[in-house]
């Protein structure tokens, strides 16, 4: 067994690099883990998707839940509530992240928002960026497995932009 030398003489070289793999999959967890917020379902047009928006009889898709966007008199689906995906003022919509943890703008029918996906000149709402969910030669490209588009796929993750102060 080879030793590390001077600052560690008495720990040997695969501890420390088993070491320092641990660390950083830890940092990687809690990197990608960072998606803060109430976890909203998956924004799909999947009718059988246990999690998807697109899913009347789910959790997430049904418009009584308060947990889902589709609920007007709820939280996420509310003309009037500032973390809604349907207010057109929200400044705060549910953020969108695909499967590999990438955020992917905000659900929102706020045109003005710079990362909402109504806004029709920004990176996550424009028909030509290939981050949008509205390219269908992108993100929106019903291919894809994470694609809200795809019937038969998973669709993105949709967390809320909660505040504890907020009421």
């Amino acid at each position: 067994m080879t030793r590390c030398g001077p600052l560690f003489p008495n720990i040997g070289e695969p501890v420390l690099r088993r070491f320092f793999w641990i660390v950083l999959l830890t940092l990687s967890l809690t990197t990608i883990c960072q998606a803060k917020g109430t976890y909203l379902g998956k924004l799909s047009v999947n009718p059988q998707g246990p999690d998807s928006i697109g899913n009347p009889a789910g959790l997430y898709g049904s418009n009584l839940s308060p947990f889902s966007i589709h609920n007007p008199a709820g939280r996420y689906g509310s003309e009037v509530s500032n973390v809604s995906a349907t207010n057109p003022h929200a400044t705060r919509p549910p953020k969108l992240y695909d499967r590999n943890g990438i955020y992917r703008g905000r659900l929102s029918a706020n045109p003005h928002l710079p990362d909402s996906t109504s806004n029709p000149y920004g990176r996550y709402g424009s028909k030509s960026s290939p981050d949008s969910i509205n390219n269908p030669y992108g993100a929106g490209a019903s291919g894809r497995l994470d694609s809200p588009n795809n019937p038969y796929g998973e669709g993105m993750s949709l967390y809320a932009d909660d505040d504890v102060h907020e009421k």
